[in-house]
């Protein structure tokens, strides 16, 4: 179920750690480059907020890890799909499990960064609400039971049910690839993702947090070829 054209990513989400803030964040994208080159295996990074313009001078694939569908004007506080491409990203999480949004301005931001041509990756806490968020024809749905989120436990092996359920059911509505996300730490994680039908995962705290990041996403990249 697999989309043949897309090769496997991998999509790094720095969230809001102390370990990923400035200097330790720019070090993380080095990685992530990096290791995209050497492998050839496409790595997304989102950092945070502050640091988006500083690591894409570091990186080529950055995401923001949230965007608002509000435009250019007076939104104090709000973070537009202008600044973002401005700032040489290429798109945006957009709901994940902790910054969730309604389905009236989840499709509002996925359109907007459309508008932007850029890229949308949406998260869904299941495989129901996967099929459900498939509508809005974002770039990629990452499926991610909350409840796994942090935990150190891969859904690909507490629930693989929920990664190929997402996979048969966004397939009934249309071709958006489905990443595999929560708990994803490990090569085996990866490996395991992919047989089950994902096109890549989605992973933070075992990539901002891991005593050798280096080594552990040069191993997860290795397991996609």
């Amino acid at each position: 179920m697999k989309i043949p054209s897309m090769k496997p990513l991998i999509a790094l989400n720095l969230k809001t750690y102390k370990e990923s803030l400035g200097k330790r964040g720019m070090q993380l994208a080095q990685i992530a480059s990096e290791v995209s080159l050497l492998t050839g295996v496409r790595i997304i990074i989102a950092p945070q907020s502050v640091d988006l313009r500083a690591v894409t001078e570091i990186h080529s694939d950055v995401f923001a890890q949230h965007v608002d569908a509000q435009k250019q004007g007076a939104h104090t506080g709000h973070l537009t799909t202008e600044a973002v491409a401005d700032a040489g990203c290429k798109g945006s999480l957009v709901n994940h499990s902790e910054h969730r949004l309604s389905d009236a301005v989840i499709g509002e931001t996925v359109a907007r960064l459309k508008e932007m041509g850029l890229e949308s990756m949406l998260c869904a806490k299941d495989a129901k609400e996967s099929a459900h968020l498939a509508k809005f024809e974002p770039t990629f749905i990452a499926v991610e039971p909350p409840e796994l989120i942090g935990s150190g436990v891969s859904v690909s092996t507490a629930k693989p049910e929920v990664v190929s359920g997402a996979v048969g059911a966004v397939a009934e509505v249309n071709a958006t690839p489905v990443l595999c996300g929560a708990g994803v730490g490990s090569a085996d994680d990866v490996e395991k993702a992919l047989g089950l039908g994902a096109s890549g995962v989605l992973l933070a705290s075992a990539f901002v947090k891991s005593p050798d990041p280096q080594k552990l996403l040069m191993e997860m990249a290795e397991a996609m070829q």
